[in-house]
């Protein structure tokens, strides 16, 4: 089997994801994923004439996310119409199966160079709900008002599923709170450091002038004694009713009778709402050779995996270990690890199963503090996670997220 390998990785930075309040949400996500595959481009002197494909993850394809964004964003960036595209949807996910399935190409030798990233204009989509529920538009599960349909539908609200995981796991408001104050620290100490520097392009306007050049969502004044004052937020949802006396608390009790379960989760210890877009460029060797272009690292492996979608967030140990065993290492081989911070315990809780030395998890801090594009996210933390074995010169990184329907891809990379 053929190698796949990364030649490059970029991103914008994270801008906050409220409508007319960040930086990047007058723009259009066309946009956002037209400056990433432009950069991508320029940066590597890239022959677009030879791009076999624009595979691209977002997660809300509809108004503007819709229509095949991959493909669209392509031709406004300039590439060629040969260049096709494809735009994918595993949710939380879609950014590191975007980069898989490019690996996957390279390495059956159907393909020798494929772009692969994802966009996601948070600010954007909290419009569209708004104005979908404005319409009366609701999703199921979502107080679609369908008792008999939401009896049946096993996928409760994510902040809540967080609540109930740490009522079982026993991870209590002080260990969530704990570990967002180090991901805000370790994001300070990284946007001071530039350790995002090699990574993040500035996202210009269509005139020319810079919209945004750096992190907008982080808060490194970030206190313990301010974690702790925060109200949980997922409290009033839990007991939203759906319909025919089913609410997402009971929703859950159904599959876990007696679980008693209170929030611990909040405004600072969940993932930030933020528009972000990333872009991974990635060959084969011959490729590589035939255009001179130096490899940062190969993709050793890739695994995705399901879980209880009624948890919903729980699937990404199992597939951090389906991932190593596929790839024939162990957990002492990783140097670094990059689990998404959905919500603290999902992190959390990834550490304590695999009893990993937290001082190679998010080494640059996470989503509770840089925040977390949906369909981008994946590919900008493979980014992050080369960029951190080439500062520290290790070998190996892993890196997988929790998505929606109780899901969880996996990817190993290891630096050249």
């Amino acid at each position: 089997m053929a190698e796949a390998y990364i030649i490059d990785a970029v991103r914008t930075p994270r801008g906050i994801g409220k409508p007319g309040k960040g930086a990047l949400s007058h723009l259009h996500p066309q946009h956002l994923a037209a400056t990433v595959l432009a950069a991508i481009r320029d940066r590597n002197d890239l022959d677009t004439k030879s791009v076999d494909d624009v595979i691209w993850s977002t997660s809300t394809q509809r108004g503007k996310q819709g229509t095949d964004l991959g493909r669209m964003a392509a031709l406004s960036a300039g590439y060629p119409i040969t260049v096709s595209g494809v735009t994918l949807d595993r949710f939380c996910g879609g950014g590191i199966t975007s980069v898989n399935l490019a690996a996957a190409t390279v390495m059956s030798g159907m393909e020798d160079c494929i772009v692969a990233g994802g966009t996601e204009m948070m600010s954007y989509t909290a419009q569209l709900a708004a104005e979908e529920a404005n319409a009366g538009i609701k999703p199921l599960g979502m107080g679609a008002g369908n008792a008999a349909l939401d009896a049946l539908h096993p996928q409760s609200h994510q902040g809540v599923c967080g609540d109930a995981i740490a009522a079982i796991e026993g991870i209590d408001r002080a260990a969530v709170d704990a570990l967002a104050l180090v991901s805000q620290q370790r994001a300070d100490r990284a946007i001071k450091e530039g350790r995002f520097a090699k990574s993040v392009v500035p996202v210009l306007n269509p005139d020319g002038t810079v919209a945004l050049d750096h992190e907008e969502f982080p808060r490194p004044e970030t206190t313990a004694e301010g974690l702790a004052a925060l109200k949980p937020s997922f409290d009033a949802i839990a007991d939203f009713g759906l319909g025919g006396g089913v609410t997402f608390r009971k929703q859950i009790q159904r599959r876990y009778p007696g679980l008693e379960f209170r929030g611990v989760h909040h405004a600072g210890n969940s993932s930030g709402v933020v528009d972000g877009a990333a872009a991974i460029l990635l060959t084969s060797k011959d490729y590589a050779d035939k255009h001179g272009l130096k490899p940062r690292a190969r993709v050793v492996a890739y695994a995705n995996i399901g879980d209880d979608p009624t948890l919903m967030l729980n699937a990404p140990v199992p597939a951090a270990k389906k991932v190593l065993e596929k790839a024939g290492l162990i957990k002492d081989d990783i140097d670094v690890w990059e689990i998404n911070e959905a919500f603290a315990v999902v992190a959390e809780k990834f550490i304590r199963d695999l009893d990993l030395p937290r001082d190679k998890v998010n080494i640059n801090g996470g989503a509770m503090a840089l925040g977390h594009p949906i369909g981008a996210t994946g590919s900008i933390l493979i980014g992050t996670a080369l960029d951190e074995l080439e500062r520290s010169g290790g070998r190996y990184g892993l890196v997988t997220m929790c998505a929606a329907g109780g899901m969880a891809p996996a990817i190993i990379i290891e630096r050249l």
